[in-house]
């Protein structure tokens, strides 16, 4: 039987039960990077069999951003308050009946329907999955060593999800979609079985009906706003009027959330550097890796030639070195801090970054290409994990659902942002159609994409100083303490 969150657990060994659990978590993880992942190999396959438009192709993977990015804030505070199995399992069932519905659609309204449902899904399985890990493994190596292989299984499924692409889209691009759906229901079945329950927060005060509206509809036209902004314009009157609805929503959502008895987000837990640090980390990071993959897949496809099976292949180097790294990270941080290990990582994405700029029109992958690749995996398997590790060491457990919503939230928003930046400036940069036009109009992209990698860097540098200096970092409880509780960065 599993452990309770506060019953040490035996660090030698876990029980076949716990790792059972933990396997559970990471499938749901598993799917939703996979399923990311999937669905852009397909997009030609899809187009030419359902005779949709490039504007309605682009709404298959905004869909699902929508969905996801929106609701997060809502899926985590849900978990905490409705109990951390019961929404885990009701989404995970959502998402499997999705991707099964998603795969014998036959027009694009309902593709996209079926995309936003599973990405709503997916804002409640992650927040609601990671709270799982964070009260059922004590904090300190225990729980170091399960975020690490929980948060693999996202860069494993990211990389699979490519080359299984290309593999079954030779065959029907409807593959794509019904793959997930059999993985879930296993899943599913075996999550009732594993997974423990968990206790619900106290309700009786109300829950805060203002603050969900205000919250998800701010994060939902956000995302909404700039998934559209590259293509009506950023000057546009509508981006514009559409990114002061917007702050007028969260000027709304804060003022809810300070006067709330019972917030959907406690702004208190901000107060904490290294959350503040761990955000906007997730942001840059992802925010970036989401640019660069773009980048590199329309040069491979459309200037090199390459097959979607090679373009996937040229990533896997990437994929194998994060999951072969999975069991060791959680001891890498137990030994030198989030900080240092989050530092070390964006050093390696930025120069991984740096070394992709001497791409020319016919490149030696050893050479050029293979080296960025060893760097994006070793930036990949030392910051997804520790990110996760700041995000959630010393918050109580009964508000572990809302800070993994409010660190996913940073991690989608991050990518839709910079994801769009990175359009816009390839887009302005395109001067003819030659393929050194092409390639030079990428250049500008990929500066950007190493520019923000970058101030990812400078960001987490700022959390090694305040180690240097303060020793410590205080983490706002929502319960009054006798004496705060003071935090080490990165113990």
């Amino acid at each position: 039987m599993i452990s309770p969150p506060n019953v040490p657990l035996a660090q030698e060994r876990w029980s076949p039960r716990l790792w059972g659990t933990l396997l559970v978590l990471c499938a749901a993880m598993f799917l939703d990077a996979l399923d990311v992942s999937m669905v852009g190999v397909a997009l030609p396959s899809i187009a030419t069999d359902l005779d949709l438009s490039t504007s309605t192709l682009q709404w298959i993977v905004s869909g699902y951003i929508l969905g996801y990015g929106g609701l997060l804030l809502l899926g985590g505070r849900a978990a905490d308050l409705l109990g951390r199995r019961r929404v885990f399992l009701i989404a995970l069932a959502v998402f499997a009946v999705a991707s099964l519905l998603g795969g014998l659609v036959d027009s694009g309204p309902l593709l996209i329907a079926s995309r936003f449902i599973k990405g709503l899904s997916a804002a409640f399985t992650a927040p609601a999955g990671l709270s799982i890990i964070t009260t059922t493994f004590k904090e300190g190596p225990q729980r170091n060593r399960a975020l690490a292989i929980y948060t693999t299984c996202a860069a494993t499924g990211f990389s699979m999800g490519l080359v299984l692409s290309g593999l079954l889209t030779e065959v029907s691009w409807r593959l794509t979609m019904l793959l997930p759906a059999p993985i879930a229901l296993i899943a599913l079945v075996a999550g009732i079985k594993l997974i423990p329950r968990s206790s619900r927060e106290d309700s009786g005060k109300g829950y805060d009906l203002p603050g969900a509206v205000t919250g998800t509809a701010s994060m939902l036209l956000l995302v909404f706003t700039v998934v559209q902004a590259p293509e009506v314009g950023w000057a546009s009157a509508r981006t514009l009027l559409s990114f002061l609805a917007v702050a007028a929503l969260l000027t709304a959502f804060v003022t809810i959330e300070r006067r709330s008895s019972h917030p959907l987000i406690r702004l208190g837990v901000l107060r904490s550097g290294s959350q503040i640090r761990a955000n906007l980390g997730a942001a840059f990071f992802f925010g970036s890796y989401v640019g660069f993959q773009f980048l590199v897949t329309q040069y491979m496809q459309s200037l090199l030639g390459w097959s979607a099976l090679e373009t996937a292949l040229a990533f896997l180097p990437a994929g194998a070195l994060v999951a072969l790294s999975s069991t060791k990270i959680g001891s890498v941080v137990d030994r030198f801090g989030t900080p240092r290990v989050i530092a070390l990582g964006f050093g390696f994405l930025v120069v991984a970054y740096a070394l992709f700029l001497r791409i020319d029109l016919a490149p030696s992958y050893a050479a050029v290409i293979l080296p960025s690749m060893l760097l994006l995996g070793a930036a990949c398997a030392l910051v997804f994990p520790s990110l996760n590790i700041q995000a959630t060491n010393g918050v109580e457990d009964h508000e572990q659902g809302m800070v993994s919503g409010l660190l996913n939230t940073s991690i989608q928003v991050g990518g839709a942002i910079f994801l769009a930046v990175v359009t816009a400036v390839i887009t302005a940069g395109d001067t003819g159609d030659s393929p050194q036009q092409v390639l030079d109009s990428f250049r500008p992209g990929l500066a950007v994409v190493t520019v923000v990698a970058a101030a990812g860097l400078l960001i987490t540098l700022t959390g090694l100083r305040t180690r240097r200096t303060g020793g410590g970092v205080v983490v706002a409880t929502s319960v009054p303490q006798p004496e705060p509780e003071r935090v080490t960065v990165g113990d």
